[in-house]
């Protein structure tokens, strides 16, 4: 949805829930507009689903648990997430999540990343020209991790 500064953007999460389709995972809404600050994203682990530790290097990220339950675990420490739990991830801590046996959905919301861009390598080489392997197929984040296998905002599998 494109808004003015001025206009609020309204989302019925419950109903972007039961409009999914039965057993989806991953991004289930995204807030979308260019003139909009912050990125939203809400996310489905069916039951059992997990998020491989990862580290979100630049963003603090607030995680709301909107259905369901699970646990996150950052660094040594694991604490559930119940219903209605927030969580706040700081930015470069390492952490996973874990769905419990009912799956579970949540809301993130962080600063909006910004655009990806093309630079120019430098003389002691850099990253691979094609980049696509860490390009999730689903919301587009592109993972910060060399071995990262599932996306960190979304949870999608990234490619192979």
């Amino acid at each position: 949805m494109t808004h003015s500064p001025s206009a609020a953007a309204v989302t019925d999460l419950d109903a972007e829930m039961a409009g999914a389709p039965a057993g989806a995972a991953g991004a289930l809404w995204r807030l979308t507009g260019a003139q909009r600050g912050l990125d939203a994203n809400l996310v489905r682990l069916g039951p059992g689903g997990v998020i491989a530790e990862h580290t979100e290097p630049t963003l603090d990220v607030l995680m709301i648990v909107v259905q369901g339950s699970g646990r996150v675990t950052t660094g040594e420490e694991t604490r559930p997430l119940t219903l209605h739990s927030a969580a706040w991830l700081a930015k470069g801590s390492r952490r996973s999540l874990t769905a419990g046996p009912d799956g579970m959905t949540y809301l993130t919301v962080h600063t909006r990343r910004p655009g990806l861009g093309v630079t120019p390598a430098s003389p002691e080489g850099g990253e691979a020209a094609c980049l696509l392997q860490r390009v999730c197929p689903d919301c587009g984040r592109l993972a910060a991790d060399r071995d990262a296998r599932y996306c960190a905002r979304c949870g999608s599998p990234l490619p192979d």
